[in-house]
């Protein structure tokens, strides 16, 4: 008795590739805005040590707003997700606020009698 091995059904799937946030950490760098504008990255409650970085995609200019210890590892990221000549511009944000206290929130003030 012989057993025919079938095939498994064929399942046509599209393999989304994964964000460039979910790397992010590997480089030690944080994505605050992806594929922003330049309108929503003007933005001064942000950290001054935020970077806007322009690349291109399939002739399309895009802009992030990322945060990393370093420009280097900033490129370094983009260049190894997105592929040789893909970064045009790396500079600072429009953030005023101190890294530090960048996401906090002010302490709740007592009212006095």
């Amino acid at each position: 008795m012989a057993t025919e091995l079938k095939d498994p059904p064929k399942v046509e799937e599209k393999m989304e590739q994964p964000s460039i946030k979910a790397i992010g950490p590997k480089y030690g760098c944080e994505v605050l805005q992806e594929k922003t504008n330049d309108k929503l990255a003007n933005d001064k409650s942000l950290p001054n040590d935020a970077y806007l970085i322009t690349y291109v995609i399939d002739d399309e200019t895009f802009m992030d707003l990322t945060r990393c210890k370093s420009q280097v590892s900033l490129f370094d990221m983009y260049y190894d997700f997105y592929g040789p000549k893909a970064v045009k511009d790396i500079k600072y944000g429009y953030g005023t606020v101190n890294p530090k206290l960048w996401g906090q929130k002010a302490p709740e003030t007592k009212k006095r009698k």
